[in-house]
């Protein structure tokens, strides 16, 4: 199965009508990974394939706009008859499973054992599913936040998840075939945090990769805007990322 990418949602800091929050499916290599779990983005999973055939979920930060929709995979499974025949592997940051049990009011997180088998991230991690390796590397957020690497069978695929400019995404889209980044912000404002990258700095970081691919852009832009000035920097392929559509890498 060649790596491909099918984009469930997109839209930051919430969803709105026809457009879920951050969320995609990864195929290749005989894996199928939802890689983020923003608002919506449990229902869109839904069109394009069983829930209970994933073979991992990933979530690169703990924010609701990517990681909530967990609560709609735990109640499908648990409650919903999509019962999965092995928990399955979410890779996530360390708190992940706790978060979720309080939602319940569970102290502990064990009632969810059976359903997913969690596993923290962390900078450096390293999993290989079938013939997928997923390789996380930690970016500067304002909290614990990772971008990945995705390899299949000669083809690679980086995405950002939400950062800042650092050293991590150059090093995560070095020779990607696809780069799927963030534009959550339109300009820094001065002495402000950056924990999130501009069109520009998009652009910039998508260099020596083949295609560089637009997400979660920031409100105040249009998706055609953040794509066009990525492109201006970059010079390469350039498109934004919309729902249901699917990119083979």
């Amino acid at each position: 199965m060649p790596l491909s990418l099918t984009v469930l949602g997109t839209a930051s800091p919430h969803p709105g009508p026809d457009r879920p929050c951050s969320g995609y499916l990864l195929r290749g290599g005989g894996a199928e990974v939802w890689l983020d779990a923003g608002p919506g983005t449990f229902a869109e999973l839904q069109r394009h394939t069983d829930p209970t055939r994933l073979t991992a979920i990933w979530i690169s930060h703990l924010h609701a706009d990517h990681s909530a929709d967990l609560l709609s995979a735990v109640y499908a499974f648990a409650y919903g008859g999509l019962t999965p025949p092995a928990p399955i592997p979410v890779y996530a940051p360390v708190d992940c499973a706790r978060r979720l049990a309080g939602f319940f009011g569970r102290p502990d997180v064990g009632f969810l054992s059976g359903i997913l088998d969690f596993r923290p991230l962390y900078d450096g991690h390293t999993v290989q599913h079938w013939n997928l390796r997923l390789s996380a590397r930690g970016v500067a957020h304002d909290a614990e936040a990772y971008g990945l690497r995705a390899e299949c069978q000669g083809s690679v695929l980086a995405y950002s998840g939400d950062s800042g400019p650092c050293d991590a995404l150059a090093e995560l889209s070095s020779g990607a075939d696809l780069f799927l980044c963030e534009a959550g912000i339109d300009r820094h404002g001065e002495g402000a945090q950056q924990v999130h990258l501009t069109p520009e700095e998009a652009g910039a970081y998508a260099k020596g990769t083949r295609e560089l691919l637009i997400t979660h852009v920031v409100r105040t832009l249009t998706r055609e805007a953040a794509v066009g000035r990525a492109a201006a920097v970059f010079g390469g392929r350039t498109a934004a990322a919309y729902e249901g559509d699917t990119k083979t890498v």
